[in-house]
């Protein structure tokens, strides 16, 4: 334990580490529930659904290594907070449209086109469903609000303090510690690395309504100078993204 605790320390003193771990290991942890879950309904839920346990646990680990490398986050200032609400609904509107679509034109569409797909015009009713467990219990109401934790708290917090806090400075570094890159400046280059991979960390379906996200979190990043507003937009948009899910059952959005 003493030569653990140097090392800790050393660990946390680390910008890259702080900006980068916390989404590597939210990754890493997601594929947990894909690796031990069993397509068989008649499996116990834990088997079965195995991501209403892993995603309490993936949320409580990450927010520690949150919590733990919380001295490099610079959140503030604290301003464009009208554009950061404003472009969150503008934006979640867009990534939620195709699926809409779908759902209205399917009674009427006897052969989907296939570009139906290039745009995300698919069904998204598998994924986290909270009526595994029945409507009104206990059950249903917790699993519902950690997954609005992970929704609106955890991601947000995660994915804004790598892809502007750190990625998008890290392209315009030139070989210098990226920190010295003031945060919201632009460039193409950076711009356009950011969204394409922004873009490819989430499902095909997903790729359009992505890059718009992604291109109004640059645009914003870019005029507000903060970060902060970043945060505020990401967790706006999913927090309307959550009750549209909520409305509509198309789990495969979350």
């Amino acid at each position: 334990m003493p030569s653990l605790y140097p090392r800790l320390r050393a660990w946390q003193a680390s910008p890259t580490l702080a900006h980068v771990v916390p989404l590597m290991l939210f990754i890493v942890l997601s594929e947990v529930a894909r690796f031990v879950k069993i397509e068989n309904s008649a499996m116990p839920w834990y088997r079965c659904a195995p991501e209403h346990w892993v995603y309490p646990i993936q949320c409580l680990i990450v927010g520690a290594v949150l919590w733990f490398f919380r001295k490099h986050y610079g959140l503030a200032p604290w301003r464009g907070l009208g554009w950061a609400m404003s472009l969150a609904a503008l934006g979640i509107t867009v990534w939620v449209v195709p699926a809409w679509l779908y759902e209205q034109w399917l009674p009427t569409v006897q052969d989907k086109p296939a570009w139906w797909a290039w745009f995300g015009i698919v069904e998204r009713r598998e994924g986290f469903d909270p009526t595994l467990f029945a409507a009104g219990s206990a059950s249903y109401w917790a699993t519902t609000l950690l997954r609005f934790v992970r929704l609106v708290l955890i991601v947000p917090l995660m994915e804004e303090i790598f892809w502007r806090g750190f990625l998008m400075r890290y392209v315009q570094a030139g070989g210098l510690p990226f920190w010295r890159v003031p945060f919201g400046q632009h460039s193409w280059l950076a711009f356009g690395i950011v969204t394409t991979a922004f873009m490819l960390i989430h499902n095909p379906p997903d790729y359009l309504g992505a890059v718009v996200f992604g291109s109004l979190m640059y645009g914003l990043a870019v005029k507000t100078k903060s970060l902060g507003a970043c945060v505020v937009m990401h967790a706006v948009a999913n927090f309307l993204l959550g009750l549209y899910v909520l409305r509509t059952g198309q789990w495969g959005f979350w």
